[in-house]
């Protein structure tokens, strides 16, 4: 028996979007008659038959929204988690959660599980993997095919969904800018974050507070860097200069690393050295000694800020509707990390 080919299928070899497809199988006006006629051709070559229990599932809501989160270990997500399901349980939605742990290929994989009528849409932050090698067609694809997508924290200019996010970059600068205010100057960068957008938005918020207050940028001070080891070998050759007096870490490990190492090398802080973290997690504000000052991103209010707009999207049935952009505010926590 001759295989059946797929709607993925027939869109890659005629080098078409998965919509156009459907549509010109549809006998869509919106696709040209030379379109139809030659995907209608090839499908019926590749015996291409319609599924119709997925249509069927397609066509009915579930009331079921599909979470992918990248790293179950950052509390971050965890905090977000809990805010997209406390507005889930009070819409009446359920919540389907997995975790790609930073992978394209599980990324990918359970997208087309979950999209296939298990869920109405999706509540996702793309994997290190997929911004790494800037692949996100996927993403396109479940789009083009009717799913919503709801993305945060970091997020994809390329494709064109509703969004919620930090201000990452103004919260960097304003970070940076307090640890200046309290007579910083040598003020090292740590970043094990780099492939990732919201990595590059906080370095370049850095940069911009040192700009803004005529400090030259020093390479010496800076990390940049994709792997939390390499981070940490690099931070070990970092502090053995005794003129850093100020630290701003671009996640909650980059801090907890800093802190640690940095008291290692003889620092004291906050008295010669002042250290500021981004994220708000158990680690920074119960379990080290000093606490670290963080930049709190409200985990809780991004994950309700998502799960609003995509129930709204859902339950008013406007998928051609105009997307939207929440901002969430962040405010600095002071702990016993940097002086007052």
């Amino acid at each position: 028996m001759k295989a059946k080919a797929t709607l993925k299928q027939i869109a890659k070899e005629l080098n078409v979007s998965v919509s156009t497809v459907s549509k010109a199988l549809n006998d869509s006006p919106e696709i040209s008659e030379q379109t139809k006629t030659r995907i209608k051709e090839y499908a019926k070559l590749k015996n291409y038959k319609p599924n119709v229990i997925g249509l069927n599932l397609k066509n009915r809501k579930t009331k079921t929204i599909g979470v992918i989160i990248p790293n179950i270990l950052n509390s971050f997500f965890a905090k977000v988690f809990t805010g997209i399901e406390k507005v889930a349980e009070e819409k009446g939605y359920n919540v389907i959660t997995c975790i790609s742990n930073e992978s394209l290929k599980k990324e990918i994989s359970t997208m087309d599980m979950l999209s296939n009528g298990t869920i109405d849409g999706f509540i996702l932050s793309p994997s290190e993997e997929a911004q790494k090698l800037h692949e996100f067609n996927h993403f396109k694809e479940i789009i083009s095919e009717g799913t919503p997508i709801v993305m945060f924290d970091r997020v994809v200019d390329e494709v064109e969904c509703d969004k919620v996010v930090v201000d990452d970059f103004d919260s960097a600068l304003n970070a940076t800018q307090y640890l200046i205010d309290i007579g910083c100057r040598n003020i090292a960068l740590l970043s094990s974050a780099d492939n990732l957008s919201v990595g590059k938005l906080r370095a370049n918020g850095y940069l911009k507070a040192l700009q803004n207050n005529n400090i030259k940028v020093n390479p010496d001070l800076i990390i940049r860097t994709d792997s939390e080891e390499d981070l940490k070998e690099k931070a070990e050759i970092l502090f053995d200069n005794k003129s850093i007096d100020g630290v701003f870490a671009l996640d909650e490990n980059d801090s907890v690393a800093a802190l640690r190492i940095s008291l290692k090398k003889g620092f004291k802080i906050p008295e010669n050295l002042s250290i500021i973290g981004f994220a708000d997690g158990i680690l920074a504000s119960r379990r080290l000694s000093p606490s670290l000052t963080t930049v709190s991103q409200h985990g809780p209010e991004i994950g309700e800020a998502a799960a609003e707009l995509l129930i709204e999207r859902l339950e008013k049935g406007e998928n051609e509707a105009p997307y939207k952009t929440t901002v969430i505010k962040t405010e600095l926590r002071f702990r016993e990390s940097t002086r007052t």
